[in-house]
């Protein structure tokens, strides 16, 4: 399970698991709650390969990977070690890393260890004061798999490193801010609006932004009252993202939302995603609100699972709801 993309528009909420985010057992079409789509629109495309369409009005806020760490144990040393994996990544390579792990059947750590050599990831580490480091990481393979990148790093910098699987964000964020881990691979949205909920209550305004230095600048300020600091962010970015066939995009001449919500607004496009999709502002609601985009119809699946893509490659979804890192990207 992944972290909390769903959120409401108004209270922070501190869940951070996608358990209850939709029925995913349930299926059926119903009336998005926008007002009635008007054109033809464009009917479901099956293909086994799957592409994410270019957020170009930035929709989403900016979920790009970044190492928490325990301000105590945030040497100069530290901090450049995960540094150089926060460097080496972008989202095709997440990408590639998740497909290596969820299709391919790999371990986290031997996706880790190919992804550190192919990337020549310890070269030039600088030493540091050395001791006993425990990285820990949630409960879903992308956080296993990031906190083995870090362990591998941290290890050339000379600590000895513990690689940890907690468990969910209000296990392993206190257990960080104590010091009984010290270093965990997060997302700057998420962490800030989840830190911001932590820190002023639930009144507070949601700190991300889909300006990453915006993001972190308000995640650095939320963390000099939570005693964590932070690495440098990476390009890597696992987020909302609305993804359709290649035959569909290239039917229909897409390749970005604004194309999207321009050519195939109407009564034939399906959208799929979970069951609170419609009224999420990072979801249909956020389609509308911000592209413009009417579907005709919505298809009650979930969250960027299997019953999405399945719908998506079998031609009953036009366009589905997916996270912009998902391994299923790459094997199509």
């Amino acid at each position: 399970m992944r972290k909390t993309l769903f959120r409401t528009a108004g209270a922070l909420a501190v869940a951070v698991v996608l358990a209850g985010c939709g029925d995913a057992g349930s299926s059926g079409t119903e009336a998005p709650p926008s007002a009635a789509a008007a054109g033809q629109g464009c009917a479901p495309v099956a293909g086994d390969t799957l592409v994410v369409l270019d957020d170009d009005k930035k929709l989403q806020n900016t979920d790009n990977v970044i190492p928490a760490v325990n301000k105590k144990a945030a040497t100069p040393e530290l901090i450049a070690a995960l540094d150089k994996v926060s460097n080496a990544l972008d989202t095709t390579k997440l990408i590639e890393l998740n497909k290596a792990v969820d299709i391919d059947r790999k371990s986290s750590k031997a996706a880790a260890q190919e992804f550190a050599t192919a990337n020549n990831l310890t070269a030039g580490i600088a030493k540091g004061p050395g001791g006993n480091i425990t990285v820990g990481a949630a409960n879903f393979s992308e956080s296993a798999t990031l906190g083995e990148l870090y362990g591998i790093a941290l290890t050339a910098a000379g600590y000895t490193v513990k690689v940890q699987q907690i468990g969910n964000r209000e296990l392993y964020e206190p257990a960080l801010e104590k010091g009984d881990i010290q270093v965990v691979p997060e997302y700057a949205a998420t962490l800030a609006y989840f830190l911001a909920g932590k820190v002023e209550g639930k009144d507070a305004k949601d700190p991300s932004s889909s300006d990453l230095n915006t993001t972190v600048t308000n995640l650095k300020a939320l963390g000099e009252k939570t005693g964590l600091a932070f690495g440098a962010a990476s390009p890597a970015q696992d987020q909302n993202a609305f993804a359709t066939t290649q035959a569909f995009a290239d039917k229909y001449g897409v390749k970005t939302l604004s194309d999207l919500a321009a050519k195939c607004s109407g009564a034939a496009t399906v959208l799929g995603g979970p069951a609170e999709c419609p009224q999420r502002p990072k979801c249909q609601q956020g389609l509308v609100e911000t592209y413009g985009f009417q579907a005709g119809s919505f298809s009650t699946l979930d969250a960027g699972g299997p019953l999405t893509k399945t719908g998506l490659k079998q031609g009953t979804i036009s366009v589905g709801l997916v996270f912009s890192s998902d391994g299923a990207l790459a094997a199509g």
